[in-house]
């Protein structure tokens, strides 16, 4: 019924735990604060709706979950976009995770055509 994708939880579990290691390695300065709970909230966030948007009862409500996890995965490019415009972090790191994050998006935005249509 639902465009699963076996493979995708376990991407976005590793997704949410690579942004977690990177906002373990910040430095404790108050800008670098934003940046952790900021991207803590976005960078897990995903996997939660993806895992809510398997257990739906229709297509409408995964559609829906899965926009919530597309806004929050924008979001979370936002900020890495961000952190690479400082000197907070390794950029090899943020630009790995900012490719991820594009794909992940594209692999959302599949599924949720293929929901719809």
């Amino acid at each position: 019924m639902k465009g699963r994708t076996p493979d995708l939880n376990q991407r976005l579990k590793q997704f949410a735990l690579r942004v977690l290691s990177l906002i373990a390695a910040l430095p404790r300065q108050p800008e670098a604060d934003i940046f952790r709970r900021q991207l803590c909230k976005s960078g897990t966030s995903p996997g939660a709706h993806y895992r809510e948007a398997r257990r739906a009862r229709s297509n409408a409500e995964f559609v829906s979950k899965m926009n919530g996890g597309l806004q929050e995965l924008d979001e979370t490019d936002w900020w890495l976009e961000l952190l690479l415009e400082t000197s907070m972090v390794d950029r090899g790191e943020v630009a790995l995770l900012r490719q991820e994050t594009d794909e992940l998006i594209a692999i959302f935005v599949t599924c949720i055509k293929n929901a719809k249509g």
